[in-house]
């Protein structure tokens, strides 16, 4: 599903001590918010008012079509009266979606001359909202408190900005990831626990045999080849005379497109270590695909991989570009200390900073027949994240830290690959430390449009450990944190 196919459900608590005239006026402005909130264009998914909720019957029937709804990624609550909230117990028991409290009233501001004990009556927000907040607490619910006036801007944005984590966890749940071989032999950080992760995420983790893409390439046609090297031509730059080892790219992804396609994958991972039968690693054709918002793991890294997938879609409609990265080797001057990102091929384009050159040049590792062509750029400028999703044994930690792309201060010119350069939080030194007393990986998800606040949330939703390292982050800070957040987590 696009991102604006998906629906955030609206709820709101009420009862019927007030009459039915109250409830009457609940219900219009409630539908009144909704509609303006649609009509605002600061919210990527729809808002739909569903009930004013007055029993423990009417919000339990709601959650349970909202667990079965694959529109609806998850639900918003406001109290606009007095809304006892014992009634929502149930409900919030069975709740399997998403869940953001709106804790707002649908007057700005105190009415001088119309308060009296009718108007106050009406508008309890300031009370029901404190008492379904408490229900929350007591359940220990993953939530997302959102609090100030509905009309304001940055109010919205906060709710525009939920709404693409949940549906980050929506696309998650139903996320199937194509493995080529396994991971690359001997590294560590790239295994992990499937079955967890899908009990956990919902991903479905599987491998299929590069004898079975070699066999699919073989079925492409000249014709298919034809038509996506005129599509290649359309959008970036050619930069070799090596047609043939472009054509060979777009063989080589039409086929892998095809097969995710026909297994209703949105992820895939391969090694350079397991090529058995293709001439080239997948460089061009995985970068395209990434711009198409599938997700791409180097080294059968299908975490990372997978984590591409979620925060592109969560990234949807956004021009910052969202890609799998690798850090490769750091700048320690004193005029500035910098880490390089890239990979032997494969950085997505979303993340150019001008338009990419198609080259093509020898790879010094793998099984390659013939030089791969890929896109060769540099990184755009700008705030931005780095997210690294890890298997601590038992349990996953979502690792953020924030970062400032520049642009490249070198040139590189015998570099063929594409390249990003950042200043790491809090510093090159500490935010290394950090990572690494973390366990983070040295595969990444490099975001211009998504941010750690919204993969926080995403983390709260799906009920796994969050670190965040920020340019506030102290190394020995850092080791407390985690030495009890192991001890919180091992007891959960």
């Amino acid at each position: 599903m696009a991102l604006k196919d998906y629906e955030f459900w609206f709820l709101v608590g009420s009862q019927y001590l007030y009459g039915p005239e109250t409830l009457e006026t609940v219900a219009a402005r409630a539908q009144e918010m909704t509609d303006e909130l649609n009509a605002c264009g600061l919210l990527p998914c729809k808002v739909v008012y569903k009930l004013t909720a007055k029993t423990n019957k009417e919000i339990s029937d709601i959650v349970r079509e909202a667990n079965y709804d694959t529109k609806c990624a998850g639900i918003i609550t406001w109290c606009h009266t007095f809304s006892p909230s014992k009634m929502w117990i149930n409900g919030f028991v069975d709740l399997q979606k998403p869940y953001c409290h709106f804790a707002t009233q649908y007057n700005k501001t105190i009415p001088n001359e119309e308060i009296d004990m009718d108007f106050m009556n009406l508008n309890q927000a300031a009370h029901g909202d404190r008492e379904h907040g408490f229900i929350a607490a007591r359940l220990r619910m993953p939530r997302k408190i959102i609090a100030g006036y509905w009309k304001a801007e940055s109010v919205r944005r906060k709710l525009g900005d939920w709404m693409r984590a949940a549906v980050g966890v929506a696309f998650s749940k139903s996320l199937s990831v194509m493995r080529f071989g396994d991971n690359m032999r001997e590294v560590a950080v790239t295994e992990g626990d499937k079955v967890e992760v899908q009990a956990k995420l919902g991903w479905q983790v599987n491998t299929w045999a590069v004898g079975d893409l070699v066999k699919e390439m073989g079925m492409v046609t000249e014709q298919e080849i034809d038509k996506l090297y005129n599509e290649y031509m359309s959008i970036y730059e050619l930069n070799t005379d090596d047609i043939d080892a472009i054509r060979y790219q777009a063989r080589e992804e039409i086929a892998i497109k095809r097969m995710m396609d026909r297994e209703s994958c949105k992820a895939f991972a391969n090694t350079f270590q397991d090529l058995y039968g293709m001439e080239q690693l997948p460089g061009l054709a995985s970068q395209h695909l990434m711009a198409q918002g599938y997700g791409y793991g180097g080294e059968g890294d299908w975490k990372v991989s997978a984590m591409t997938a979620i925060v592109k879609a969560m990234g949807e409609g956004k021009a910052g570009g969202t890609s799998f990265m690798e850090d490769y080797t750091y700048h320690f001057s004193e005029d500035g200390k910098y880490s390089l990102g890239a990979h032997m091929l494969e950085v997505c384009p979303s993340l150019a900073a001008a338009k990419p050159k198609i080259e093509t040049h020898y790879l010094g590792i793998g099984m390659n027949e013939k030089d791969p062509a890929r896109l060769v750029f540099e990184g755009k400028a700008g705030p931005a994240i780095v997210i690294s999703l890890i298997d601590v044994g038992g349990r996953l930690r979502l690792i953020v830290q924030d970062i400032n792309c520049i642009k490249p201060i070198l040139p590189m010119p015998n570099l063929p690959v594409a390249r990003v350069m950042w200043e790491a939080m809090p510093s090159l030194e500490l935010g290394l430390e950090c990572w690494i007393t973390a366990g983070g990986s040295h595969h990444t998800v490099l975001t211009h449009d998504v941010t750690a606040e919204q993969m926080k949330d995403f983390a709260n939703m799906m009920d796994i450990e969050f670190v965040h390292i920020t340019k506030d982050t102290k190394p020995e800070e850092l080791e407390y944190q985690l030495l009890i957040s192991d001890f919180v987590w091992k007891n959960r």
